[in-house]
C-alpha cells in the first residue's frame, strides 16, 4: 500500500530562486532563520495537496486566503538560503493564465466566472499595496520552458532513481551569477542569428526576474511532478540542457547543421511528454 507520500501530483516543473537571509529585511529575516532550523519543514507536495484541497469545496477557493509563511530551503557555501513559497501571490498569476490552458467550458465547470472575477479583483487591490511583489517560483505544467535550460549547465544536473516509496528526483542548481551569464551570452547569440519570437521572448523575461534577486542566490530548476509521468530510462538520459547549450553554440559558430540536430533532440523528447498530456 502506497504511503500518502507518493500521490501522484499534477505534473508541474519549477524554476526556484533561493535567497541567502541578508536579502530579507527584519522582521521576515528573523522568521526565515527561525523556520529554517525547523526539522518538519514540507515538501513541494505538500504544498500542491494544500492547494488541491482548497479546490473541493463548493464553491472551490482559487487563492489561499492567507500567504503562506513556508519555504524551501537550501545551504549554499555554508550560507542558509531560502526560497518564500508565496503561494497566494502565484495562485493569482497562475489563474490569469487558466484562459490560455483551459477550454472556456471547463474553466467555468472548475472555477466559475463570478469565483474568478472576486479573486482577480482582491489581487488588484492588494498588487496596489504590493506593487514590487514578484514570486520567487515560477510554475510549468507539462513541460520544462526551454529558455530555462539555458540557465544551467549539464555538469549541475542531478538525478536519482525511485527508491522504495521516493519517486526518482531530477534537478539542476547553480548560481545567480552563472545563470544571468548564461542568459546574457544566450541572448547575444539569438539575437544575431534568428529572428525575434518566443524564445527569445521567453528569455528576456527570464532574465528580467532573475535580475530581482540577490547575487548570492542559488537558481534551481526542478522537474517536479513531471517525473511521475516520464519512465526512469528517459529520465536518466534527458540532458535538455545540454542540447540547448549546444545548439545555441552551434549558432554562435555558424554551424546550422548542428544547431538544427541539437534542436530535433529536444523536439523529439519533448513531443513524447505533449503526447501524454494528450491522453490525460
Amino acid at each position: 500500500m502506497p504511503k500518502v507520500s507518493s500521490v501522484i501530483v499534477p505534473y508541474a516543473t519549477y524554476l526556484r530562486v533561493y535567497e541567502p537571509l541578508a536579502a530579507f529585511p527584519e522582521p521576515e529575516r528573523d522568521h526565515w532563520a527561525r523556520y529554517a532550523r525547523r526539522p518538519d519543514r514540507p515538501s513541494y507536495q505538500d504544498e500542491l495537496r494544500r492547494a488541491l484541497a482548497d479546490l473541493l469545496p463548493t464553491p472551490p477557493v482559487p487563492v489561499p486566503v492567507h500567504e503562506s509563511a513556508d519555504a524551501f530551503v537550501a545551504e549554499v557555501d555554508g550560507v542558509v538560503c531560502v526560497c518564500p513559497w508565496r503561494t497566494r501571490l502565484r495562485g493569482w498569476l497562475a489563474l490569469a493564465d487558466l484562459p490560455e490552458e483551459l477550454p472556456a467550458p471547463v474553466l467555468d465547470a472548475v472555477l466559475p466566472p463570478l469565483v474568478r472575477d472576486q479573486a482577480a479583483q482582491d489581487y488588484e487591490r492588494w498588487l496596489a499595496r504590493n506593487p514590487d511583489a514578484r514570486p520567487w517560483i515560477r510554475t510549468a505544467t507539462w513541460q520544462v520552458p526551454l529558455n530555462w535550460f539555458v540557465l544551467v549547465a549539464d555538469e549541475e544536473r542531478r538525478y536519482d532513481e525511485s527508491a522504495g516509496d521516493t519517486p526518482p528526483m531530477l534537478r539542476y542548481r547553480t548560481p545567480m551569477v552563472q545563470a544571468r551569464r548564461r542568459v546574457a551570452r544566450a541572448l547575444r547569440t539569438l539575437r544575431d542569428t534568428i529572428d525575434e519570437g518566443p524564445l527569445i521572448d521567453g528569455l528576456v523575461d527570464v532574465g528580467r526576474w532573475l535580475e530581482e534577486f540577490h547575487p548570492r542566490s542559488l537558481v534551481e530548476l526542478d522537474y517536479g511532478g513531471l517525473v511521475h509521468v516520464l519512465p526512469a530510462g528517459e529520465l536518466e538520459d534527458d540532458h535538455s540542457a545540454a542540447d540547448v547549450a549546444a545548439g545555441i553554440e552551434a549558432l554562435r559558430t555558424g554551424d546550422g547543421a548542428a544547431a538544427g540536430e541539437a534542436y530535433g533532440r529536444l523536439v523529439e523528447r519533448w513531443r513524447s511528454v505533449r503526447d501524454r498530456r494528450s491522453a490525460n
